[in-house]
């Protein structure tokens, strides 16, 4: 534990946040720029005494409990958080399972690409945040459950309306693979997770594709830069994929483009203007 480094660090924290940005009156008198400790022991639920003592670098080891209510005391984002259980001696435990929160920035990205289908998938192929062309080309993810929304449990148990898997992907069993692949990966990351175990029995119950290949104990995975979905509305659509790794939270923002001036930017343009064509799966 590094006293000195953890009390430099809580008063540095605790001076940039505002009054205001915790709900707090600014008061008459206020000399000290953003919290007091006293204000920032009321949020964090602990003694005032206690935590003037850490700022003094006299403190005690904190506990875990306590590291993760001045966190949210503080408005640490997540790299700040980890740095804060670095500096007290106790590192962060691994999550239980792979995160379902997406940056809100991300969420604002997703509406602001022209010409874009967009989709944020979790380490277990969760589709978590979409934007309308993206459901516009494949389907209307919030008329979805949200088990269904996983791309892995689709390609491999389907449904597959009018022999159509994974929306007719030309790269479907390319997908099924690396998916495979990835999923193996994400079981060794988040071993806890029941969640997680429960998907990776279901698909070796329910596929007999899913049940060889994960004996293959393959975790490498290929990217497919370029597929074509075979839409029911406008035909044929060849689009570019890029992927944006989001390490911090181990999802991936998966884009859709299509070629300047081709016929498959003229089927994206057209499937912005009308909406999303896919019958709605029940809940």
């Amino acid at each position: 534990m590094d006293r000195r480094a953890l009390a430099d660090f809580l008063r540095g924290r605790r001076e940039r946040i505002a009054p205001a940005d915790v709900g707090l009156p600014r008061g008459p008198r206020r000399r000290t720029p953003g919290l007091r400790r006293e204000e920032v022991a009321q949020l964090a639920y602990i003694s005032t005494e206690y935590y003037t003592r850490l700022e003094q670098a006299r403190g005690p080891h904190p506990s875990r409990e306590v590291l993760a209510q001045l966190a949210r005391a503080l408005r640490l984002t997540d790299a700040e958080r980890t740095h804060l259980h670095h500096l007290a001696g106790a590192p962060p435990r691994p999550p239980p399972g792979p995160s379902r929160e997406v940056r809100q920035s991300i969420l604002d990205l997703l509406d602001r690409l022209p010409l874009t289908g967009a989709i944020v998938v979790s380490a277990t192929f969760e589709v978590l945040a979409w934007n309308d062309l993206a459901c516009a080309l494949m389907e209307d993810f919030s008329a979805l459950p949200r088990r269904d929304r996983n791309l892995v449990r689709r390609v491999f148990l389907g449904p597959h309306p009018g022999g159509r898997r994974l929306y007719g992907v030309s790269d479907a069993e390319t997908f099924a693979r690396a998916s495979t692949q990835r999923l193996r990966a994400a079981a060794a990351r988040y071993p806890g997770d029941p969640e997680l175990t429960a998907l990776i029995d279901e698909l070796r119950a329910g596929s007999e594709e899913f049940a060889e290949l994960w004996a293959e104990q393959e975790v490498g995975a290929d990217t497919t830069l370029r597929k074509t979905f075979d839409h029911p509305l406008v035909g044929p659509v060849t689009v570019d994929c890029d992927v944006l790794d989001l390490t911090d939270r181990d999802q991936r923002v998966v884009l859709y483009t299509a070629t300047p001036g081709s016929p498959s930017e003229e089927a994206l343009r057209l499937l912005s203007v009308v909406g999303d064509p896919h019958p709605r799966v029940p809940g």
